[in-house]
């Protein structure tokens, strides 16, 4: 992305909320060949994420280890392990937060009638480890309805092995069944061409979501269109803009802004709050641009020639860095 255009972005990392997944930021700059942060590969100011302290994409998967909440040995994170000593392989810690796993999402190794789900081993609201959990009996397949079992981050539901239930409603209990994504974490597909993996919480969450165009918000019910945690396009996740989430409101996850609108550097705008850890600014299209904040212009969200196709006339209005 052009330099006067790098921001703070915000890593994907998903939290279980009763208005649905948060997205945090951290203060790393993004490269052209980045794809472990929220925002997108060479694009302009860019955010997206949702429970703090998440880190984005991991390398291939290990095992063995001990479990963070009983102590009894179920296998070492495959985020990253150190296995070697007398002590026995421990699992990894992430700002304080111990992250482990007894089973690998992408390669679905439980027992037969099993499958390898997140779920939150600190009795948290945020998707931090993997566990073997029951196949329920006419599990349902993905764009189901799905129930929980306990909450949304138990890792207890009715979606069939390879899917999680997801976009939970707390009133209800009820949710949508969506798929784990398939391959590798250094090769992520999805199995429905009109959607893209993007893997969050340090690699718990592999989960497959629709594209969609920011400048239609073209997202199926109240979700909202931000930028691709893993690079390129744009995908559809739940919005937990909230009470807040207009025109310049500070924001600290991807999708805390109401749709149309995107979590960016608070430096791109004087009406934003400089110490927050963003600012919801819109979207424009560059060939109509529409900016009202004083002294905006429709800045590409791409570096020139690198948009993906569809999005050559997407852009985010901010002030020229």
């Amino acid at each position: 992305m052009p330099t006067h255009l790098r921001s703070r972005h915000l890593a994907l990392a998903l939290v279980f909320l009763a208005c649905g997944p948060k997205l945090p930021a951290d203060d790393t700059d993004t490269g052209d060949d980045e794809t472990t942060t929220a925002a997108a590969t060479g694009s302009a100011a860019s955010t997206s994420g949702a429970d703090p302290g998440s880190t984005g994409s991991t390398g291939a998967p290990t095992t063995g280890g001990a479990d963070a909440t009983t102590g009894t040995s179920t296998g070492c994170s495959f985020l990253g392990c150190d296995t070697g000593g007398d002590s026995g392989p421990q699992c990894l810690v992430v700002d304080g937060q111990v992250r482990c796993s007894e089973c690998d999402p992408w390669t679905q190794d439980c027992p037969e009638g099993q499958k390898c789900m997140p779920w939150a081993n600190d009795g948290g609201n945020s998707w931090n480890a993997l566990k073997c959990t029951e196949v329920m009996p006419n599990a349902g397949k993905p764009g189901d309805e799905c129930t929980v079992e306990g909450s949304g981050v138990s890792g207890v539901d009715s979606c069939e092995k390879g899917a999680m239930c997801w976009n939970v409603s707390q009133e209800t209990g009820k949710g949508t069944c969506v798929a784990f994504c398939t391959g590798s974490p250094e090769a992520p597909m999805c199995a429905d061409p009109d959607s893209f993996c993007a893997i969050a919480n340090d690699g718990v969450l592999t989960l497959c979501f629709p594209n969609c165009d920011p400048l239609l918000q073209d997202c199926p019910g109240t979700d909202v269109c931000i930028p691709n945690p893993n690079g390129g396009n744009f995908l559809c996740v739940l919005d937990a803009s909230g009470d807040l989430g207009k025109q310049n409101d500070p924001c600290e996850y991807a999708n805390a802004c109401d749709p149309g609108l995107v979590c960016v550097d608070p430096a791109l705008a004087s009406e934003c709050d400089p110490m927050a850890a963003g600012c919801c600014l819109p979207f424009c299209d560059l060939m109509n641009p529409d900016c009202t904040n004083q002294g905006a212009m429709c800045l590409p969200w791409y570096e020139m020639n690198m948009a993906p196709p569809g999005y050559e006339n997407v852009g985010v209005c901010g002030l020229m860095q």
